[in-house]
């Protein structure tokens, strides 16, 4: 039995425990890590193509890693293709776009790469932004440039949940918010 504190929620009709981080002195966050969680996945994929339904959009974009599964599901879902930016260069991306950003989990900055065949794919498409959590947006406004630059429009952008400032997220499609654990 674990110590740790947890932040309980119930996410498209799922109940999970997550874990409360401390990312600095005196503020927490809670931690949600759908890898592996093939339940919860599926369930915020069937809840999140039905919010998307009324969106005109061609395909869906999101960054390496923990969100790969979701936008998988919501791939199966919406029958919407998909495309994953990358943390890591390979020679085989070729004229790759990059963008960097720093992550909030992490602390440090990281870069997306958005790999010279799904530049050709995404270019004057209209795309819906997937990811797992937004904090600070950090990773959202990567993804953004990213977009911009491979000349892509976003038509929504949408996340399981939001963290923090709540108004700041009012038009991220999400299905829950989570708050920022202060002591």
């Amino acid at each position: 039995m674990s110590d740790r504190q947890v932040h309980s929620i119930e996410i498209a009709g799922v109940k999970r425990d997550l874990p409360l981080f401390e990312i600095k002195p005196g503020l927490k966050i809670a931690i949600l890590n759908i890898l592996g969680d093939t339940e919860l996945v599926q369930a915020c994929a069937r809840e999140l193509a039905q919010k998307l339904q009324k969106v005109e959009y061609d395909i869906l974009v999101t960054a390496e890693a923990k969100s790969i599964p979701l936008a998988y599901a919501l791939s199966v879902e919406t029958k919407k293709p998909y495309v994953v930016l990358r943390k890591t260069y390979k020679p085989y991306m070729g004229d790759a776009l990059k963008a960097e950003t720093l992550s909030i989990t992490t602390g440090q900055p990281q870069v997306l790469i958005l790999d010279q065949k799904d530049r050709e794919i995404i270019r004057n498409k209209k795309v819906v932004i997937v990811d797992d959590v937004i904090s600070t947006g950090s990773t959202l406004q990567g993804m953004r440039m990213i977009l911009e630059k491979a000349n892509s429009s976003i038509a929504a952008e949408t996340a399981i949940l939001t963290e923090g400032d709540r108004a700041q997220w009012e038009n991220i499609i999400s299905l829950g918010h989570l708050p920022l654990f202060t002591e």
